[in-house]
This record gives structure tokens, C-alpha cells and sequence, in this order.
């Protein structure tokens, strides 16, 4: 009991943890996550003590524990953080203590939030709001009083009509059909808004494929393309009404008649992040003269802006060279910006990335040294993107260097691997300072250690166009299975699985295609090591078995 007072006290619940722990709302000690922003920051309710050593991190779980939420926050508005990364199926609010456990519908779900999360701290009402993840496995709140509000908020998410703060109130649930083209116009345009700068926004709320921006009427509009209708569906909720910057450039979101976006050129104003071999096209089209003087007006945009706040939904810029802008209101934060170079060209680098734009280079930590190879970091990021090349680090083999092909797909890796368990153990994924991965000099002692994958025939999105863009999903426990032969049996498969140290918990083939199947097994740790090791296995009849994460159960 000593050892769960004393996490109590670390994440400031010493009073009354006796009356949460004996009501059974939760099992087990809290414990401090060292890997978020203020992990080893609160002792005894001081936040200006530090532990004397850094605690190890908690192991993912779908309960997360937020800490400094406003005492004035809504139920709604603690939900909505949760809302774009899956279903969110209980919430214990504990407003005198500002703080609050939310239950996402799965881990997977939980990892993703935390993943999103931690470098791009999020706000509620403007203040920050820090999340880990807690020990706890689930939340037991049937006999608490005061859970009706939050019950009823619940119930409103899973019908799909809450209204978030700044989308309309009559917002229904998703329509069959409903296109995943959002048609975005940008009002009150007082700073420059990108296609990179909407690309950041909207890619928290699932995959962008396309964006296509051009002004009509006068207005700075834009078309974007999710893969997944649902999406769509998040984000106008999320987004329709907000300030990207305080006080101005507004986003009005509706969605398009439009299917499917026809991109012809790669460049500032159209961009088909699935081709990435498209022309930049022979000249940018020119701003329409009233667009081109409220970028260049003076007084107005001066500098390059030397930073960024958080985007809570509207972004403040603080002190940028003579032009100091309050950070905006309001719930829903979606993290900082980095801006490292002129907000005219909108040139901008990803969070967590020390400055560095464009950087495709990962660190991965905390890896399995007896376990892991290049040829295993290269099947499981290649999941997410195009690997050219992986590291092993000689002296430290629970570290590598993992090249994918650009920034984006490496952001995409980082965000949906890290925090995975592999080998049992937490697998972490950081921007690298590293530009590139050298290969090793001639005669060097490597012992393979590093590989060169750029020419590999197993790159998934090495086709322009490719569906597989459309096709990428967080880890989890059931995989979806193709390029099947037809002598190969249910039991040849379960047999396959089973051989690979895997629980083989159900199994069925496509009822209209039987060259795929689902299989669902024990655990995500389970799926990600049978992907591994099944990816391209010969199945005979000239056909090797494809593996990747499927969003579906069975």
C-alpha cells in the first residue's frame, strides 16, 4: 500500500486516493509516465521538486490520465481530445483535483492519442493539458455519484452528434456516401494559410491524401482528401468554425460533391501525397491582387516567425520580430507549429524535429538487441512508408537509424510505432538530428548491422497511385492477409501462425475475394512480430503472403 500512496502523491492525488482506490473505480497504483513533457516534474504536490531518478514509463493502456485540465472544462471538451484517434467508452472527471482518466475503446486507440500528444502538448481553454498513460487497464465507475453528465456526453459521442465547441449544433451522424473531400474556405485572411499549414492540421484527424488550394470569389479555398469518409466526417466537426491564427484566417468546412481529387502537379498549390513522381508544373499560379496585399501589406507580415504556440484550435504566434500575437481560445488543441522560415512560403518543420524541415530520419530506442535486425526494422516501418535504409548502432544494439523515403512518411511511422510493444519491450521513435544513414566504409567492421533496402522489390508504396496509401492503419491484433493462393487452407494458415509463437484467436477468408483473409490474434505485440516474421513468406504456387494491420475485427 506504501508503493501506491506513493504514486499518489507523484501525480498530486495524495488526498483522497484512499476513498478512489476502496471505491473500485480503478485497479491498481498510479504511476508517472517518463516520457511525457513533465514526467519526474511533481513530488508530494510540488512542482518545483524533482525526483532523484526517473521513473520507467507505464506500459501502454486504453485509460489515460490527464492532468491540468481547467476547473471550468466541459465533459465534451475532455472527450473531444480523444475523438479523432477512436472511440472513447468511459470518462472519470475529477475537477477539484484538475485532473481526469479518459477509456478509449482500444489500446490501440490510446497509443495513438499518446503518440500525437507528447510532442505537441495539447490545450483546453487555452492552458495546457499534459496526458500519460495509466496503470489501470479500464475504468469502474457504475457505482459513482455524478457520473450522469459524463455518461450522457458518452452517449452523445457514440451516436455521433456531439457538438464540439465551434461546429454546428445540428451536426449529424455520418451519412452513407459522404464524401471524404472536405471543401475548405479560409475567411478573415490576415496571415498567409498553406496547403503545408493545412496539411499539419487536418493530418491529426487520419490520412490526407490530397489537398488542391486556389482562391475563387475573392476567398482562399482549398480541397482535401481523406482516406477514409470518417474521417471527413472528425474533422469538419473538429475544425468547422475555428481560428487557425487568433482572431482571423477562419475555416469554414463543408463537405464536397467531389469523390476523389485529380491532381496533375506536386507544388505550393496542389499536392497528391500518394504520387510522390508528379511534375511541380511549369509556374505557380499568382495570387489574385486582394490575396496578394493582405500577405504583403505591411506591417502585417514583416518576418519570418521565429516560433510557434499551440494550435488551441487557433494558433498563437508569440514575439515574432516586432509582431506579438496572443495565443488564440478555446478547446481542442491540436499541438504546436514549428515555423523555421518565412510564413509567406509556409516552409515548415515537423514537431519534434529540433528545427530541421524535411528530416526522414527516425531513432528507434528501447529495442530488443537479441531479437531485432535491419531485416525486421525494415518489414515493420515499412508498413508506414518506404525504408532505404536501417542502422543497428555497433556499440549500443538496442538503438537504430531507420531512413524512410521523405518526412512525411516517416512522421506517420513515428506516430503509429512508437510506444508498440516488440520483443517485450516498448519500442520508441524519435525525429533523428541525422539527415541521412551512412553506409558503412570499405573494410569497416559493421557485422550487418546496416543495410541498404532502397532497391528492394517489397516496398509497399513505391507505385505511384498506390491503394496501399488508402490502407494504413495503427497496429493491431488482427492483420490483414492477402495474395493467398487457392490450395491454401484455413489450417494452413492457423498452422503458419501458430508455428510463429502466435495465439490464433479467429480466422476468416474474404467471402468475395479468398486470396485475402482476416486472422485475429492474442495481442498487438502478438500481430506486429507475426508481420515481421510472416511479411512475403512463400506460400508456394509462386505467391508470397502480403501481412499488414487491418482496421476491421472479426
Amino acid at each position: 500500500m506504501d508503493g501506491v500512496v506513493t504514486d499518489l502523491i507523484a501525480v498530486g492525488l495524495k488526498r483522497g486516493s484512499d476513498e478512489l482506490l476502496s471505491s473500485g473505480i480503478i485497479n491498481g497504483p498510479f504511476t508517472m509516465n517518463s516520457s511525457t513533457p513533465l514526467a519526474g516534474v511533481y513530488a508530494n504536490g510540488n512542482d518545483n521538486k524533482k525526483f532523484k531518478g526517473d521513473r520507467p514509463p507505464c506500459s501502454p493502456s486504453r485509460v489515460l490520465h490527464l492532468r491540468k485540465i481547467p476547473s471550468d472544462v466541459t465533459e465534451a471538451e475532455v472527450i473531444s481530445l480523444g475523438l479523432p484517434f477512436g472511440k472513447v467508452t468511459n470518462l472519470l472527471m475529477l475537477k477539484g483535483k484538475s485532473q481526469a482518466f479518459l477509456e478509449m475503446a482500444s489500446e490501440e486507440a490510446a497509443v495513438t492519442m499518446v503518440n500525437y500528444y507528447t510532442p505537441v502538448t495539447p490545450h483546453l481553454r487555452s492552458q495546457p493539458v499534459f496526458i500519460q498513460y495509466s496503470n489501470h487497464r479500464e475504468l469502474k465507475t457504475d457505482n459513482l455519484p455524478n457520473q450522469a453528465r459524463a455518461q450522457a456526453a458518452l452517449q452523445t459521442v457514440q451516436s455521433g452528434s456531439l457538438a464540439l465547441p465551434g461546429a454546428p449544433t445540428n451536426e449529424g451522424t455520418i451519412l452513407p456516401g459522404q464524401s471524404p473531400v472536405l471543401r475548405i474556405i479560409i475567411e478573415n485572411l490576415f496571415y498567409p494559410v498553406t496547403l503545408e499549414v493545412l496539411h499539419q492540421i487536418f493530418s491529426k484527424f487520419g490520412t490526407v491524401l490530397k489537398i488542391i488550394t486556389f482562391t475563387k470569389n475573392n476567398q482562399f479555398q482549398a480541397l482535401l482528401q481523406y482516406a477514409d469518409p470518417l474521417n471527413a466526417h472528425y474533422a469538419k466537426m473538429a475544425l468547422d468554425g475555428q481560428n487557425i491564427y487568433n482572431a482571423c484566417c477562419t475555416l469554414r468546412i463543408d463537405f464536397s460533391k467531389l469523390t476523389s481529387l485529380n491532381v496533375k502537379y506536386n507544388n505550393d498549390k496542389s499536392r497528391d501525397f500518394t504520387r510522390l513522381d508528379l511534375p511541380t508544373g511549369d509556374g505557380q499560379p499568382s495570387l489574385e491582387p486582394p490575396m496578394a496585399a493582405a500577405f504583403g501589406a505591411p506591417g502585417i507580415i514583416s518576418s519570418p516567425y521565429a516560433g510557434a504556440a499551440g494550435f488551441a484550435p487557433a494558433i498563437g504566434f508569440p514575439q515574432a520580430a516586432g509582431l506579438s500575437v496572443p495565443a488564440g481560445l478555446g478547446p481542442g488543441a491540436l499541438g504546436p507549429l514549428a515555423i523555421t522560415s518565412s510564413a509567406v512560403t509556409g516552409r515548415m518543420a515537423i514537431p519534434g524535429a529540433g528545427g530541421m524541415p524535411g528530416n526522414s530520419v527516425l531513432l528507434v530506442t528501447n529495442l530488443n538487441p537479441d531479437l531485432i535486425t535491419p531485416h525486421g526494422l525494415f518489414i515493420l516501418f515499412g508498413v508506414y512508408g518506404d525504408v532505404h535504409r536501417v542502422k543497428i548502432m555497433f556499440n549500443k544494439k538496442e538503438n537504430a537509424l531507420v531512413q524512410m523515403a521523405d518526412a512525411n512518411q516517416a512522421q506517420l511511422a513515428m506516430n503509429h510505432l512508437s510506444g508498440q510493444r516488440l520483443y517485450g519491450k516498448v519500442l520508441r521513435a524519435t525525429l533523428s538530428k541525422h539527415q541521412a544513414v551512412q553506409l558503412p566504409r570499405e573494410g569497416q567492421e559493421d557485422q550487418g548491422l546496416t543495410k541498404d533496402f532502397s532497391n528492394s522489390p517489397l516496398h509497399r508504396f513505391k507505385k505511384p497511385g498506390s491503394k496501399n496509401f488508402q490502407n494504413i492503419f495503427p497496429p493491431s491484433a488482427t492483420l490483414h492477409l492477402s495474395n493467398i493462393p487457392p490450395s491454401v487452407t484455413v489450417d494452413d494458415l492457423k498452422n503458419l501462425f501458430t508455428e510463429a509463437g502466435c495465439s490464433v484467436k479467429a480466422f476468416k477468408f474474404f467471402q468475395k475475394d479468398r486470396k485475402m483473409a482476416l486472422i485475429q490474434l492474442g495481442s498487438v505485440e502478438e500481430a506486429i512480430q507475426a508481420l515481421i516474421e510472416l511479411h512475403n513468406h512463400d506460400l508456394g504456387e509462386n505467391h508470397h503472403l502480403r501481412v499488414s494491420f487491418s482496421k476491421s475485427t472479426i
